[in-house]
């Protein structure tokens, strides 16, 4: 299959890049920065460009990567994320009906989930278990509006035009460390979060392939992506309480690994994400968990995430580049 793929200069699109040209697929990528899986530089903000870019290449299937983030909340203005999140979005999948495309991957985004209760810690029930179903939705940022409209325009052009679509909602998968967290260090908060929020990037690709082959036997519908938390939703309450004591039960070799690297387990854990429905409906799980750090620090192997401290997106790298030359 000809897919463009956006974002492929990015921390997930070259790893997703590798992995579509590894299983069949010829892969186009569309990146504003320069990189190795990149043919078209370029906006997705830019219709013109996107229209080119699909006749070209002849393109039948569009995985949208390309997005501002976070971090990105200091260095652009709010339009920008309104430009690229959004109109970009529209731009793309308006693009992918105009070619005839059956099917359309919105890489998107568990921020958007994180209202300010949410953010502010447990709620009175425990810790929020978080799945698809979960609201109201009411983003924080600028980043998490953009990503919800897009999400909201993704299904609207599906009701309008039938293009099948899966949105998947990723949990942490990003190399550097937390820009809003300094303690525990980078790899151990990296390790704490697998219990519950982040998953790897070779498991991010791995879901946007599963959802390539598998979304037109589904329509649309939208995915949660992380690492499969071993805790039942029944024990939010003592998460929010005592998560040590709930990670003992069912990994009681837990606390001396991780004595034994100087790392801390959570004292609490405020919210949880169920990939469930992805596994259901996918048939993708993560292959990496928590049960794979604790077996990576057992055998003082590599973990099973990458962390890298010194890690700088392409674009933030590219205009650093440009204001020292």
């Amino acid at each position: 299959m000809r897919v463009l793929l956006t974002g492929s200069s990015g921390w997930l699109g070259r790893t997703l890049a590798l992995l579509l040209a590894e299983n069949g697929h010829d892969v186009t990528g569309l990146d504003v920065v320069p990189g190795a899986d990149t043919q078209v530089v370029g906006s997705v903000a830019d219709r013109a460009l996107i229209d080119r870019a699909m006749a070209e290449y002849g393109i039948e299937a569009v995985i949208h990567g390309a997005a501002l983030h976070k971090p990105d909340i200091v260095r652009y203005p709010r339009q920008a994320f309104v430009d690229v999140n959004v109109s970009g979005t529209l731009n793309l999948i308006e693009a992918a009906v105009a070619a005839g495309n059956d099917r359309f991957l919105f890489t998107s985004t568990t921020s958007l989930m994180v209202r300010a209760d949410v953010r502010g810690g447990a709620g009175a029930e425990g810790a929020w278990w978080m799945d698809e179903d979960f609201g109201p939705l009411e983003p924080r940022n600028i980043y998490g509006i953009t990503k919800l409209a897009a999400e909201q325009a993704c299904r609207l052009i599906h009701r309008d035009h039938g293009i099948n679509v899966a949105i998947l909602r990723t949990g942490r998968f990003f190399p550097e460390n937390d820009d809003t967290h300094a303690e525990p260090s980078g790899p151990n908060l990296k390790a704490n979060e697998m219990l519950h929020r982040r998953l790897t990037v070779e498991d991010a690709a791995a879901a946007h392939l599963a959802a390539l082959e598998r979304i037109t036997d589904i329509g649309c519908d939208t995915f949660i992506l992380s690492a499969p938390p071993p805790f039942a939703r029944g024990e939010a309450a003592e998460l929010a309480r005592d998560a040590r004591a709930v990670i003992a039960r069912h990994y009681p070799e837990a606390e001396a690994l991780y004595a034994a690297e100087g790392w801390v387990l959570p004292d609490t854990i405020d919210r949880v994400y169920d990939p469930s429905r992805a596994e259901r409906r996918l048939g993708w799980r993560a292959q990496s968990d928590f049960a794979s750090v604790l077996a990576a620090l057992a055998l003082d192997a590599p973990l099973p995430f990458a962390h890298d401290p010194d890690y700088t997106s392409p674009i933030a790298r590219q205009e650093h580049d440009a204001c020292t030359c």
